[in-house]
């Protein structure tokens, strides 16, 4: 038995709309009976000592272990960890044959914190019911909380918040706000949104994987697609319309910042980073995700992909106002559900279309798209309905959506890394970082639709990922044979696995699929495997470039080139 994590979580999250202290605990199947008629009864008994009996438990088992959360008022959610860790030490001296522990002095030591965690919030709690009772929202850290939203927000010190009364509530408002979550394309999505919304004469804030920005200006750099870059965005008083990528690890870890948005999309959802934070199965991904849907469930709606299975399955049982998004004019689904009145985004090739209220619009043709490529980027044409749908919801009239959609060209300023393309003398590579079954399977559906004399692709993988789950990546990148292969060890992404381990086994896959070897070249990196390919190359050529490791390295090796005009037949030294 092993305590994995504790945290809190003062968002709705996967266990309830409740902000929580969560326990994340290994338990092998033979105690875990035993561990769930101990743990509660031990953690009842120091609530009940610190007068919290209101508190209540959840319990989420997944393999191997349990999520267990117990409610919490945000101004008590460090102590509500210390109570959950206690219970759960106090479990393994019961479990282990010990006497249970005295709860006195512990309990102390307790009551003594909750006080001064409580203290140190002065007004925390009054200022969340009045932000809930005028509709505005709400966002708190340690140490800044914030009421309203960008233009409309007003921030105070955590532990300084003002007399109510003193606040001009006047001033307090929110601006429109939508979060983005999926598998893939939540960047790329956001982004196109943050066009959207400067071509509609509004200030965007933009958080996402790569970077925050407000309108043009980057606040800073680095994955935030989690809470802390909702938060910046939330706070900046430039901010005239909020577009949020929420990632799965941000909702787990810490929930969701917001309670209440205009719309939230889930773009997909496949097999990625399984085994965390208690997610070791697709179908517990899918509920890792619609944790999304909280934040919209009573007030606005969720925007799907009718295209993905595990979506429509999930939504099935789903209470709220539901808009699609498909790249099939024929969606059964959605023919019925634009039938009785409801909205939805449709691909009915060239054009992209919006539905409501049984009349359809025409928003722009695929070949306005740059992103699309004219229709051979499929997923990025789902990313541009789901941006339409989410456009539509935040105000933005047709002539903006199709500007700003026109207007992104998804180059490696506007979107790094996720189908940039580059032009050398009649070689075209396209660089993508994607790392998953889902994101490879979309990315050379694309590829099959576009013309080349030959292909070279780049193969490698972080040694974290299964051995099948590697396999299957091969078998999605060879289902049409290139006519080069370089195989790319990731000195930083090993995890676990010895130097060459991954290499040999994607080497072996190829084999086992046929590939002539003297076309397989290897390489030690990832910047040497993408020289490597272009010191091949030839006009007519198309060079895949998945990159996972050295991502700046590489856009910088693509730039300089480009800057210098670079044509094949050159040293690219």
């Amino acid at each position: 038995m092993e305590l994995r994590d504790s945290r809190r979580v003062p968002g709705p999250n996967l266990h309830w709309e409740r902000s929580s202290a969560v326990l994340d605990v290994s338990i092998a199947d033979d105690e875990l009976e035993r561990f769930h008629a101990v743990y509660p009864r031990e953690l009842a008994r120091m609530l009940a000592a610190l007068g919290l009996q209101s508190s209540e438990l959840k319990v989420r088992r997944f393999v191997g272990g349990a999520s267990l959360a117990t409610s919490a008022s945000i101004d008590s959610l460090y102590t509500a960890t210390e109570v959950n860790e206690w219970a759960f030490r106090a479990t393994q001296a019961v479990l282990a044959g010990e006497p249970e522990p005295p709860l006195a002095p512990e309990a102390s030591k307790l009551a003594a914190a909750l006080a001064r965690e409580r203290n140190q919030r002065p007004r925390l709690l009054e200022l969340a019911a009045e932000a809930a009772r005028r509709g505005v929202a709400f966002v708190a850290d340690d140490r800044v909380t914030s009421i309203g939203m960008g233009g409309g927000s007003r921030s105070f010190p955590t532990n300084a918040i003002p007399a109510l009364g003193s606040i001009d509530w006047a001033r307090v408002h929110d601006v429109p706000c939508v979060m983005v979550t999926g598998t893939n394309g939540k960047s790329t999505t956001v982004r196109l949104l943050g066009a959207i919304a400067t071509a509609g004469d509004k200030t965007p804030g933009v958080s996402s994987t790569d970077w925050v920005h407000v309108g043009d200006v980057e606040l800073d750099r680095g994955d935030y697609s989690g809470p802390a870059g909702a938060r910046l965005v939330l706070r900046d008083e430039r901010v005239e319309a909020a577009i949020l990528e929420t990632a799965r690890g941000g909702m787990l870890r810490r929930g969701l910042v917001l309670r209440r948005v205009d719309a939230a999309a889930l773009l997909n959802v496949a097999e990625d980073h399984l085994g965390e934070w208690g997610v070791d199965d697709v179908a517990t991904m899918v509920e890792a995700k619609w944790v999304i849907s909280r934040a919209v469930e009573k007030t606005g709606p969720l925007v799907l992909n009718a295209d993905d299975p595990l979506i429509v399955a999930r939504a099935a049982s789903y209470r709220g106002k539901v808009i699609w998004f498909t790249l099939d004019p024929a969606n059964e689904l959605v023919e019925r559900h634009i039938a009785s009145g409801g909205a939805a985004a449709i691909f009915r090739a060239p054009d992209l279309l919006l539905f409501k209220g049984g009349k359809a619009e025409r928003i722009t043709s695929v070949d306005a798209i740059p992103i699309a490529l004219g229709g051979a980027a499929r997923h990025n044409v789902a990313n541009a309905l789901a941006a339409i749908v989410l456009a539509d919801r935040m105000g933005f009239g047709p002539e903006a959506i199709e500007k700003g959609l026109a207007s992104f060209r998804g180059d490696a300023l506007q979107n790094p890394g996720r189908l940039n393309v580059f032009d050398f003398g009649g070689a075209r590579v396209l660089l993508d970082f994607a790392h998953n079954p889902h994101g490879y399977a979309a990315f050379f559906d694309m590829v099959e639709r576009m013309p080349a004399e030959r292909r070279a692709v780049l193969l490698g993988q972080a040694g974290d990922r299964t051995d099948s789950s590697i396999r299957e990546l091969v078998r999605i990148a060879c289902k049409r044979v290139p006519e080069l292969v370089v195989v790319k060890e990731m000195p930083a992404y090993l995890r676990g696995r010895r130097p060459g381990e991954v290499p040999a086994l994607i080497r072996d896959e190829l084999a086992k699929l046929g590939i002539d070897p003297r076309t397989i070249q290897d390489a030690p990196s990832e910047l040497d495997a993408m020289k490597q390919a272009l010191a091949w190359s030839r006009p007519g050529d198309l060079l895949f470039f998945l990159c996972h490791s050295e991502r700046t390295a590489a856009l910088e090796l693509l730039q300089g080139l480009a800057e210098r005009a670079w044509k094949p037949g050159e040293s690219v030294e």
